[in-house]
């Protein structure tokens, strides 16, 4: 049954696209399957023609992919502050508006140029693995979207590989470079 084969492919990834749905079930029946399924509260929609069995916000970074989270939000998942923060995704797409509402959650999308899109690993949070900024590349883009604050120097302290840290300012121009040795954020770190 063309259902059971769904559900399948809901069970075996962390998301999936309309197009793998009409793979299995057909242009004609597509649609239909993906309605019934959604009524039935056994999947959920993260974007245009992507799909979950989860309800979390954060599988919305696969809408955007090429995406990972970044800024406050990947300073969570880094254990590097205890605030709860809006989910933050960083993409090099082209993207119309900034702020978007996912399962009832306000999440804000920014984008980044293909040159800078890079610094990110994959983290388990439960069943699912999501891409989120390493801990140099989310200090970098911090600075970067001008959201950095003084007390940010102690939250990363001890925990920025300076070596990974020059090598990720390589690719940036010489003026971010400048304005982080002003910061002077590797006496802090």
């Amino acid at each position: 049954m063309k259902v059971d084969d769904i559900r399948g492919i809901a069970k075996e990834n962390p998301y999936f696209t309309i197009s793998d749905v009409k793979r299995v079930a057909g242009q004609r029946y597509a649609y239909l399957i993906i309605n019934k399924l959604m009524k039935r509260g056994e999947i959920f929609r993260l974007g245009r023609g992507v799909y979950s069995r989860y309800s979390d916000p954060s599988l919305a970074v696969y809408y955007f992919k090429p995406a990972y989270i970044g800024l406050q939000d990947a300073m969570s998942y880094h254990n590097l502050w205890e605030q709860e923060t809006v989910p933050i995704i960083i993409t090099c797409r082209k993207v119309r508006r900034v702020e978007r509402t996912v399962f009832k959650t306000r999440m804000v999308v920014k984008a980044i140029s293909p040159n800078y899109f890079f610094g990110y690993e994959f983290i388990e949070t439960g069943d699912f693995s999501v891409p989120v900024s390493d801990v140099e590349k989310t200090l970098i883009d911090l600075i970067y979207f001008r959201e950095w604050v003084k007390d940010y120097g102690k939250l990363f302290s001890g925990k920025v590989d300076l070596n990974r840290l020059n090598e990720y300012l390589e690719r940036y121009s010489p003026r971010l470079r400048k304005t982080i040795d002003k910061l002077d954020l590797k006496r802090n770190l």
